[in-house]
């Protein structure tokens, strides 16, 4: 990495809003940093759009962080990291730039939950479709076994804040039968997208006793973790002064509304165009 680099904010990116319950872990872990979290809500959402579209907008986005002086950037979205970060990482990095997702962090260790390898994934549409989970799962647990499922109305419900209603529990029911109808021996669900954490009261009265849930926040926090503490050249790039910006590419006051039902607490965040 270039020594002129200039220390900057670690950047956070998603789609809209799930990424705030990554940013939620990563920033109770490694509070020293200074952060930007930027939310393509105008843009949202993410996971029924194609390949070409979701790698566009998340390099535009990616680029836009970049310019504010990031120079470490988390893809803290299923989709964006299914879709594009592999030809970002590739293609597109300026020097002394890093970009990271969310699917290997949570591949990597999955076989710690899993006795059966028998492994459920739960995400959007475009990421059941990317396979990316299969595939990295795969390459570093080889004899566990995928079963995915699409949950199309799971982020709906939660950016609605339909957290309990009865068509929370109707479709949270429906889509983990239809999971676990895949394969008896299922002894563990990832939940592979951001938003879905906050369906976990309810995703646990419908999930038979003895399976565990993963949710990935902590995951990829523990990861970046581990990340900064074998690249010091990175880390020496990451600005510590407590400092965090909020920006969203649609209404500022929307934005700050729902977001403290991600990030916990409540944010001002500025609107912002790419």
């Amino acid at each position: 990495m270039s020594k002129t680099t200039t220390a900057g904010p670690i950047g956070i990116f998603d789609s809209g809003y799930g990424g705030l319950t990554v940013f939620k872990e990563i920033h109770k872990q490694l509070s020293e940093y200074d952060y930007i979290y930027l939310g393509d809500n105008a843009r949202v959402p993410y996971g029924t759009r194609s390949f070409e579209t979701v790698y566009e907008f998340t390099k535009q986005s990616v680029f836009k962080l970049f310019d504010m002086g990031c120079n470490l950037v988390i893809l803290a979205c299923n989709t964006a990291s299914a879709k594009a970060l592999r030809s970002i990482q590739q293609h597109d990095l300026p020097p002394g730039k890093k970009v990271l997702g969310v699917i290997r962090p949570t591949s990597e260790i999955v076989d710690q939950f899993t006795t059966t390898n028998a492994v459920g994934i739960l995400a959007t549409q475009g990421t059941v479709n990317s396979e990316s989970y299969v595939i990295e799962i795969n390459k570093f647990h080889p004899d566990i076994n995928v079963y995915q499922h699409a949950c199309p109305f799971w982020v709906p419900l939660v950016e609605n804040n339909e957290l309990d209603s009865s068509g929370a529990h109707y479709f949270v029911k429906q889509d983990i039968e239809e999971l676990l109808a895949q394969a008896k021996n299922i002894d563990t669900i990832l939940l592979a997208c951001t938003h879905y954490p906050l369906l976990l009261p309810v995703i646990r009265q419908y999930v038979p006793e003895g399976i565990q849930i993963i949710s990935q926040g902590k995951l990829v926090a523990d990861s970046l973790v581990d990340y900064l503490k074998r690249h010091p050249e990175v880390e020496e790039q990451c600005s510590k002064g407590k400092q965090l910006a909020f920006y969203t590419t649609d209404n500022a006051e929307d934005f700050n509304s729902k977001a403290e039902i991600f990030f916990g607490k409540k944010i001002q965040s500025q609107s912002i165009k790419l």
